[in-house]
């Protein structure tokens, strides 16, 4: 049984939702375990070429079974997770502030972040008195080199060293279905790789705001890898279904995202999975990411895009985000693009 969080570890423009029991939101997840799961599955300990190359193409995502990772790492990271974000708002602040940027972040409302790890908000480009819209329901910790720092930042770098060993051994994989050359394996860069530890507030309220703890985005990464609690709310769109899909937790498997540079290298035969999260009356939920990109300096070829980095691809979405509130993502790459956007 999860327990209550302290209201006043939330950020405070979280708080104001502890007020009743009553909801009605569509953006609000419940439950439900009996659900049957769609998402093909992939046996990391005996890949199936031909399976895996389904899953790339028709969803972008997959499960990952027989991965490696311990159970009581993910039990132990789980609950020191809950203990660090359970912390009062202002402690944690103080807290993170003493680290030094180039191992930790924490930040709250977005999951965009500037080169110098500030935290990028959506433009309030209606005007309204309540901005609650342009932020996501989302509180973040990023960590990018661990530090031996506490037991959780050492939980965390076991934890990033097998996450570095999953995302090689699936981006060899998928490398081997495209035919893409040796040339290709140093696109995969593991000192890019980034842990970034999520908690999305519960939202009960009789009048809550509409928001979502992530809006509908893809990935800007080659590999993601998910780690999800119990609590559901990820949701994953099926383009060939049209429907978005409930990414029901299972114990002891992870979830490996496609992100936009994969698609890039791939020339579209793969995809970047659109998906988003949704927030949940009764439950927090927590979730550990891992992010794997290109070297900030590797040139991706493509037949359907023009050559770019990665640091080009970061420096356009952010640029999006501040002018359009969004981000636009591969298409401002597009040969023969249409820059009506």
């Amino acid at each position: 049984m999860q327990q209550s969080p302290s209201p006043e570890s939330y950020p405070p423009c979280f708080r104001q939702n502890h007020l009743s029991n009553q909801i009605h939101s569509n953006h609000v997840a419940e439950i439900n375990h009996d659900r049957e799961d769609p998402l093909p599955v992939i046996d990391l300990d005996r890949i199936d070429l031909r399976k895996l190359n389904e899953a790339c193409t028709d969803w972008g995502i997959f499960r990952l079974i027989n991965h490696g990772i311990p159970s009581s790492l993910l039990s132990e990271l789980h609950e020191h997770t809950v203990r660090v974000f359970d912390l009062g708002y202002e402690s944690k602040r103080n807290l993170f502030s003493s680290i030094p940027t180039s191992s930790i972040s924490y930040f709250w409302g977005t999951p965009a972040l500037t080169p110098a790890g500030d935290a990028l908000y959506k433009p309030n480009t209606h005007h309204e008195k309540d901005d609650s819209k342009n932020y996501n329901w989302v509180e973040v910790e990023m960590t990018i080199s661990i530090k031996e720092w506490t037991e959780f930042w050492i939980l965390l770098e076991e934890y990033g060293a097998h996450q570095a060993r999953v995302a090689k051994s699936v981006f060899d994989s998928m490398l081997r279905n495209l035919k893409l050359g040796e040339e290709n394996e140093c696109c995969l860069s593991p000192s890019t790789g980034i842990l970034r530890v999520y908690r999305y507030p519960r939202c009960y309220s009789d009048n809550p705001p509409k928001v979502w703890g992530l809006d509908v985005h893809t990935d800007s990464s080659l590999v993601t890898i998910l780690n999800q609690d119990e609590v559901g709310g990820l949701q994953i769109n099926s383009e060939k279904d049209d429907a978005w899909i409930d990414a029901k937790p299972i114990p002891n498997t992870l979830l490996v995202h496609l992100g936009d540079m994969m698609q890039a290298i791939s020339d579209d035969k793969y995809k970047s999975v659109k998906h988003r999260v949704k927030v949940h009356k009764d439950k927090e939920r927590i979730s550990i990411g891992y992010f794997v990109f290109p070297g900030d300096d590797y040139v991706i070829r493509s037949s359907i895009y023009e050559p770019f980095t990665y640091s080009d691809f970061r420096t356009q979405v952010q640029h999006d985000i501040k002018a359009l509130g969004a981000k636009v993502g591969l298409s401002r790459f597009k040969l023969n693009k249409d820059n009506d956007f």
